[in-house]
């Protein structure tokens, strides 16, 4: 998905004249930004690359590029655009003093802006956060084969809000990956439901998957006065036609903090497999919540994933249409499973948050101190069967990467020379 390469003019430009030498690139272009302030945003309008020759718009190598936004409208503004790579940009927000209702990377319009095979890498997205509802990454238009990849994106109202709120703006065979999105006022990602898709060109109408992976998503906690808003929230798919087989891959993810709300609530068809969540202590809420939402709950495959410091680990509050699977899990919490997630739930390893060092190397809540991977000897078991789950990507590796053994939890494999630390960081 992302062969940038191709042979095209490589241009300069800087805070003067980017907008003159924006309106000149072809495919395979790469344009690259001196360090400076653009206070005028940067619009990308009607830039097409191929799938062969990207249109590349970045930073330096040395020093920063950062893009501002001094006018009311969307800081970055993606309009008419395919197979381009925005790379290495800060994209900054003045904070809560800022313009109202001014998004960080945006791509609105409905079904009149087609934007597609878009990649957003290496890039800081932060301070967009005058509200709740002000986005470090909007997108309110059908998007398909989007990456976001290796970005920073902190203090925003929502970081990642990823389709419309009425569901007719789908966001399809996406890859979110190696981000750390921390200290939002609501989500750090939301991706809407999505109703029956509209017919366009391109937008894939076979079953795919959009995949979450190993991203870290904090919260703190500071107020959210338009309602409390889970870390990361995932919709459902149309009932049938194009979409409805469609399916959110959510692994080896750290998913971190929340003080009023769960940390991961889905619906729709989801695998959700080898992630470390913890230190959600409302006694009302879950680590993960499983349930009908605006749409049905259907599938629902949770396997392998690490809890601690949880009132309640794993909830399923609807009946699933085409199954369920709560296996191999390590949950340390008040009430480890909850609801529907009690029947047929097997080789789960559960006890009480008090428990946990018996069993894990150091549980803590501070970042960057503690190690939620097994002591030597604990929470193993006969082999499982991952056969049901085996079409699922990267079904049989751990939070690390690393090949599953016997172990339960989401360090499930071998032990790497430098695991990496849980902590308020990009995953590498």
């Amino acid at each position: 998905m992302t062969t940038l390469a191709a042979a095209g003019e490589i241009k300069h430009a800087g805070p003067q004249d980017y907008r003159k030498v924006l309106g000149s690139l072809a495919p395979g272009d790469t344009l690259v930004l001196a360090a400076g302030v653009y206070s005028r945003g940067l619009p990308v309008t009607d830039c097409h690359g191929r799938a062969d020759a990207w249109i590349t718009i970045q930073g330096p190598e040395q020093g920063i590029a950062e893009i501002r936004q001094t006018q009311n409208a969307n800081c970055v503004e993606l309009r008419q655009c395919s197979y381009v790579a925005l790379k290495k940009l800060s994209i900054l927000g003045e904070g809560p003093t800022g313009i109202p209702g001014v998004f960080g990377i945006s791509a609105q319009g409905g079904l009149k802006n087609l934007v597609h095979h878009i990649l957003i890498e290496d890039c800081i997205i932060s301070d967009w956060n005058t509200s709740q509802q002000a986005v470090g990454i909007s997108t309110k238009t059908p998007t398909w084969d989007w990456i976001i990849r290796r970005n920073i994106i902190r203090h925003c109202g929502t970081g990642l809000y990823l389709g419309n709120s009425d569901g007719t703006a789908p966001f399809v065979h996406g890859i979110i990956e190696n981000n750390l999105v921390h200290d939002p006022i609501g989500y750090c990602m939301e991706i809407k439901y999505q109703k029956a898709y509209p017919d366009l060109p391109g937008l894939p109408t076979t079953a795919c998957s959009t995949l979450i992976r190993h991203n870290v998503f904090l919260k703190n906690d500071q107020p959210s006065p338009d309602g409390n808003r889970p870390n990361l929230l995932v919709g459902g798919f149309p009932d049938s036609g194009p979409g409805s087989m469609n399916l959110y891959e959510i692994y080896g993810n750290f998913i971190w903090h929340n003080p009023r709300e769960s940390l991961l609530r889905a619906s729709g068809r989801v695998s959700i497999h080898d992630n470390v969540l913890g230190d959600c202590p409302a006694a009302q809420h879950e680590a993960i919540t499983l349930r009908n939402h605006d749409l049905p709950l259907k599938l629902a495959h949770v396997y392998h994933n690490t809890i601690y410091a949880a009132a309640r680990g794993i909830r399923v509050g609807s009946k699933t249409q085409e199954g369920q699977a709560i296996v191999g899990n390590v949950i340390f919490a008040t009430e480890p499973l909850v609801d529907q997630a009690k029947p047929n739930a097997s080789e789960n390893v559960t006890a009480p948050v008090e428990a946990a060092g018996e069993h894990l190397i150091h549980p803590s809540l501070t970042l960057g101190q503690l190690d939620l991977r097994p002591r030597p000897g604990h929470c193993e078991g006969p082999p499982l069967d991952l056969t049901p789950f085996r079409g699922e990507t990267d079904h049989d590796q751990d939070f690390e990467g690393e090949p599953k053994s016997s172990t339960r939890g989401a360090y499930a494999g071998g032990k790497p020379s430098t695991p990496w630390r849980l902590q308020k960081a990009i995953k590498n």
